[in-house]
């Protein structure tokens, strides 16, 4: 196997390759010309014919410049050739616990006539690519007990392995068959044809060492004189990025454009029904994290089965969308996740993955992070959550010196009711359509949680999210996956929100399933309707806005050594779902929480897992389908008669205590 072919795109890559070679070798001619001209100097005194005072001058001059850029230029090359180069995070996959994968992929390879990968790894995401990890630093094996790393197939002991690691993202190996499978990586195995080619291989490194040195200057926690060397390392290694950009860029697009020509002849006509379902799997993975893991998530529990969830979510998908039916057909062949002997022991590797990535959870289990089964989920998780939010919402009350049961001498008056909230939101001054102050509630009107120190009341506690240094040549971002014709074609099967990834709506979570389309929809009309909530329900949002960041400012923060994976965790989650709730969203959750915890308590209703919405409540083992726009007429007009109706309809007692956690 030659490793590249005629195809036209692997001889663009490969002129553009000599192209960043080229850069690479000026730069390395600039920095020993002041040296070369040195010697020059130097040879011309000792032969007698340069001399004089300004020879000896030059020479001077010329000689301490030469040795002062050479030092330079040796520490810049030392830094670039040591710098560890980014590494994707990746779940790794032994040839022992997969025989029949490597098996597939290496046929795969013959029939492509490039080198097989060196190694296979899975990543939480619906993407594919090579990944170079020839770099000495990736070579030391994994820890022991440590599943989110690879460095090399498990039990080889080479540090440079000799072609890329195959990255797949587990949400194919759980929905697709065998054969797509198949189809699906046959571009990507395709591409270890022109990673194999000497010229193309170096110019990677070297783009590869120059990101890591940049990466290398801006690392904190150094000495000042340090600090300064590393800042003109990473000035120099900047400079040179800018000159070679558009021929790496052209370089990567070539090796594109000649793994996809030869990867033509192999299941052509399958690969375009597997592209549907990619479209299919990114929309039904991107679904499940956002409406189903997210909440387990900032519960402190991470489910253990992602990537089975992902089957469910898109089974249930077909069963309700006549749009979908075709694709139920599919469940009776073959999956991709045969082909691993321990399936369930790869999912939870690969969820516990997916939760430190999308959220930023430890490395490992604990008291406050442990993993919840499916069938745990509404108790664990669902009920939980709602009693949480309900017992916040009323501590909140409590401070702001809300008394429990207005109008009633019940000895039970001091226990947590709905009617309480219902009481308070729908006050005459709320309702009141004098015109109120859009601005954000200060400090002193939540008085009663905190001081001033506190700071505003709407500044939530987001995540630190800084930038990281994941992206490589080899792969596209994986946090935008690209999305094809065919998977346009098939995402209609959800609705309108659900194939858009940036539309996360915070809303769904914890809400009812099969309202928290309706939820979406309704609070982004609101938002254009009631551009800020007003009266009790304003000041309200805002006092469980200032609450819950002080809760997750108190959090002790989870994160792990840097030398304890080949990449950067140190920023987690380095790839956030939704940006913080809004103060009204806040206020929607809690009030929407309250009034399943009365559900549970007063009319029997129990929790329940929607695959598409998320959490849902089940009234005679029928979801709620109609609570969202309800709670939003009481949150935003302050008009509980919609939600009242629904709960006499439903047989709900809101002057019944409920219990809290």
């Amino acid at each position: 196997m030659t490793g590249i072919g005629a195809e036209a795109g692997a001889q663009v890559a490969r002129s553009r390759a000599l192209a960043v070679l080229r850069i690479r070798s000026r730069a390395l001619a600039v920095a020993l010309l002041p040296a070369a001209v040195a010697v020059v100097l130097l040879a011309g005194g000792s032969t007698r014919h340069l001399v004089g005072g300004f020879w000896d001058t030059a020479r001077l001059v010329m000689s301490v410049l030469g040795a002062v850029v050479l030092l330079a230029a040796g520490a810049v090359a030392l830094v670039v050739a040591r710098a560890r180069p980014a590494v994707s995070p990746t779940v790794a996959i032994a040839e022992e616990s997969a025989p029949d994968l490597y098996r597939m992929v290496r046929d795969l390879a013959d029939r492509l006539d490039v080198p097989a990968p060196s190694a296979i790894a899975l990543t939480p995401d619906c993407d594919s690519w090579l990944e170079d990890r020839t770099h000495p630093a990736h070579g030391p094996p994994p820890q022991e007990g440590r599943d989110d790393e690879i460095a090399g197939v498990r039990g080889s002991h080479r540090r440079v392995p000799a072609a890329p690691v195959l990255v797949i993202g587990s949400p194919f190996l759980w929905w697709m068959r065998v054969g797509e499978l198949r189809a699906v990586l046959a571009p990507v195995v395709a591409g270890t044809g022109p990673s194999a080619h000497p010229d193309i291989a170096a110019a990677r490194r070297f783009v590869r060492g120059l990101d890591a040195a940049v990466a290398v200057g801006s690392a904190p926690g150094r000495c000042p004189l340090t600090r300064a060397g590393c800042a003109g390392v990473a000035w120099v290694a900047r400079l040179l990025l800018r000159s070679c950009r558009e021929h790496a860029t052209q370089m990567e697009r070539g090796v594109a454009a000649a793994a996809a020509e030869r990867a033509q002849a192999v299941d052509y006509g399958l690969r375009i029904v597997a592209q549907e379902q990619v479209g299919l799997a990114y929309a039904g993975w991107d679904r499940l994290l956002t409406r189903v893991a997210l909440p387990a998530w900032r519960m402190g529990r991470w489910p253990s089965r992602l990537d089975a969830g992902v089957v469910a979510a898109l089974t249930e998908l077909s069963r309700r969308d006549r749009l979908a039916e075709g694709f139920a057909s599919r469940l009776g062949e073959r999956p991709a996740c045969d082909l691993l002997e321990e399936p369930g022991t790869i999912d939870e590797a690969a969820s516990l993955l997916a939760a430190r990535l999308f959220h930023g959870g430890p490395a490992e289990t604990g008291p406050d992070w442990s993993p919840v089964d499916w069938q745990e989920y509404p108790e664990e998780v669902v009920d939980r959550k709602w009693r949480l939010d309900a017992a916040r919402l009323h501590r909140v009350l409590d401070a702001q010196g809300v008394s429990r049961t207005p109008g009633t001498t019940s000895p039970d008056s001091d226990a947590p009711t709905l009617s309480r909230v219902l009481t308070h939101l729908s006050a005459p001054h709320h309702t009141d359509e004098t015109p109120h102050s859009t601005a954000p509630a200060r400090p002193t009107d939540v008085a009663p949680l905190g001081t001033p120190a506190d700071g505003p009341a709407d500044q939530t506690s987001a995540r630190p999210t800084g930038p990281t240094s994941l992206t490589t040549a080899d792969r596209p971002a994986p946090d935008v996956p690209a999305v094809t014709p065919d998977a346009e074609a098939a995402a209609p099967a959800l609705s309108d929100e659900d194939t858009t990834p940036q539309d996360h709506t915070p809303a769904g979570e914890g809400t009812p399933a099969g309202t928290s389309a309706d939820t979406a929809a309704d609070t982004s009309a609101g938002t254009s309707e009631h551009p800020e909530i007003q009266g009790e329900a304003e000041t309200l949002a805002a006092a469980l806005t200032a609450e819950l960041a002080r809760e997750e400012a108190a959090a002790p923060p989870s994160r792990t050594t840097p030398d304890a994976t080949p990449w950067d965790d140190t920023a987690l989650p380095l790839f956030p779902l939704q940006p913080p709730r809004s103060a009204r969203e806040l206020l929607t959750d809690h009030v929407t929480a309250m009034v399943c915890c009365a559900a549970i308590d007063t009319a029997g209703a129990a929790p329940g897992l929607d695959w598409l919405d998320g959490p849902s409540l089940l009234i005679n083992g029928e979801r709620a389908a109609d609570l969202a726009p309800r709670v939003l007429s009481l949150v935003e007009d302050g008009d509980p008669a919609p939600l009242r109706a629904w709960l006499v309809k439903s047989g709900i007692r809101p002057e019944k205590p409920v219990r809290l956690v």
